[in-house]
């Protein structure tokens, strides 16, 4: 099956509170290596920014075995990136002054997934698990490395002020946000 679509018949992830201590709070200061070979600190953009995590993007011509379909929540990162890139304007239209998403994936990896997938917005890796740690983020192992469970957050001003987990599904993602933002009270 292409890293574009799904099965229908995934399990769906369940809210664990995993994430249930990140509204409200101010982010850590943790600077991230971007695809376009910047540093980004989160805490230091102003404005409304989402910043989406996800386990990893699936490879070119890799098959994505029924272990890591079996996962709740796992699949379908390349169509939670595909619906912020579709949403991208939009989302803009909505004051929201930049969008990014977060995986422990390397830089490397993630410039050629950018690419291929025609994103226009930086990814970020979390490849030494900084920001995992700092925000006490939840994940789960996969073929011996840590990953992130989905989740997305706004942040305002470097405050976290809404958070989404668990995020399904995952093509819904940035529709998710966007209804928020048209329902949300004025951030500032």
């Amino acid at each position: 099956m292409a890293h574009t679509t799904f099965p229908s018949d995934l399990p769906v992830p369940v809210d664990d509170g995993a994430t249930s201590h990140l509204s409200g709070s101010i982010m850590p200061s943790v600077s991230l290596p971007a695809t376009d070979d910047s540093s980004i600190d989160l805490t230091t953009l102003p404005g409304l920014v989402i910043a989406f995590c996800y386990p990893r993007t699936g490879a070119p011509k890799e098959t994505v075995p029924d272990s890591w379909n079996a996962i709740p929540g796992a699949r379908g990162c390349t169509p939670q990136a595909c619906s912020f890139r579709d949403l991208f304007s939009e989302l803009a239209s909505y004051n929201v002054s930049r969008v990014f998403g977060i995986s422990t994936q390397d830089t490397d990896y993630q410039r050629e997934a950018k690419k291929r997938l025609k994103l226009p917005y930086e990814l970020l890796s979390d490849e030494k698990l900084k920001f995992v740690e700092a925000l006490k983020l939840p994940t789960f192992e996969w073929e011996g490395k840590k990953v992130i469970k989905r989740l997305t957050l706004a942040i305002m001003d470097g405050k976290i002020v809404h958070v989404w987990y668990p995020v399904f599904p995952p093509d819904k993602s940035a529709e998710q946000v966007l209804d928020w933002l048209k329902n949300a009270p004025k951030l500032s």
